[in-house]
């Protein structure tokens, strides 16, 4: 073999012997750039108000993984939508990674109305708030046993123990009142939020009267987050019959809320 056959030979066994290495190298970035997608970190979607099925589509995208582990049922949210996630829309997680929703019912869960009559006031509210119902009226009726439960209703109708009916469904109490004991003082509700001053108004046998948001709550968290800062009847006042409303005005102003009045010393050492 001449000289130069055999330098065509080596040059031609180098050439191939680069594109054997090159041909191998791709593969193997190939290979490890698959078996190792599952590594890359991806930006959650927001599945908020979006309905399950779309919901599972999109995370497909990603390989996403999503387990419905709750369900409410809020009337004015999209019903079979996602109400929550967790990790929230736009965390950094790995692919594969679960995605916990809580679903809005596509219908309303059912309670069970329970026996209240001859309950007190109070225990007639227990039993309603752990069967997620709601405590409505308070409708006073003259009786030897002031605050017993004489009757219960819903929509202005007596209603059976046992009746299946929606989570939330307002339950109106008719409650004796004795004339001996049917006058009490009105408390102070300032700075309470909404939802603590409406239990405090009907533990204390009252019915709520009108309620009313300054300008400063725009939104419906900031509704609960709002503190009486006014009410009708003032605190203090004396006589009022048991039943009365008690109107009340929330606001998110620090400012317009009463200021936070200190024990004094005597009331301090008295405790």
């Amino acid at each position: 073999m001449s000289e130069k056959k055999k330098m065509n030979w080596v040059i031609k066994n180098i050439l191939y012997g680069l594109v054997y290495v090159l041909v191998i190298f791709l593969a193997v970035e190939i290979f490890l750039h698959v078996t190792t997608q599952h590594d890359l970190s991806v930006d959650v979607p927001d599945l908020v108000g979006m309905p399950l099925e779309e919901a599972r589509e999109l995370a497909k995208e990603d390989r996403l993984e999503l387990h419905v582990t709750d369900s409410v049922f809020v009337s004015r949210f999209r019903k079979g939508s996602v109400y929550a996630q967790n990790p929230k829309a736009g965390d950094k997680v790995k692919r594969g990674r679960k995605i916990y929703l809580t679903v809005n019912a596509k219908k309303e869960k059912q309670a069970i109305v329970p026996s209240l009559v001859g309950l007190s006031l109070r225990q007639a509210k227990v039993e309603l708030t752990t069967r997620g119902l709601k405590l409505g009226r308070l409708i006073y009726v003259d009786d030897m046993a002031t605050n017993s439960v004489l009757a219960q209703l819903v929509s202005g109708n007596e209603i059976a123990p046992g009746t299946s009916v929606d989570v939330g469904t307002v339950v109106d109490l008719k409650l004796g009142l004795n004339q001996l004991d049917a006058y009490t003082s009105v408390p102070d509700f300032a700075r309470m939020e909404y939802r603590r001053a409406v239990s405090n108004i009907q533990d204390n046998s009252f019915n709520l009267g009108k309620v009313t948001f300054d300008e400063s709550v725009k939104t419906y968290a900031d509704s609960l987050a709002a503190q009486v800062y006014r009410q009708s009847p003032l605190a203090g006042t004396e006589g009022v019959v048991l039943g009365s409303r008690v109107s009340i005005w929330l606001t998110l102003d620090e400012e317009r809320l009463p200021a936070i009045v200190e024990p004094t010393e005597s009331e301090q050492s008295s405790l």
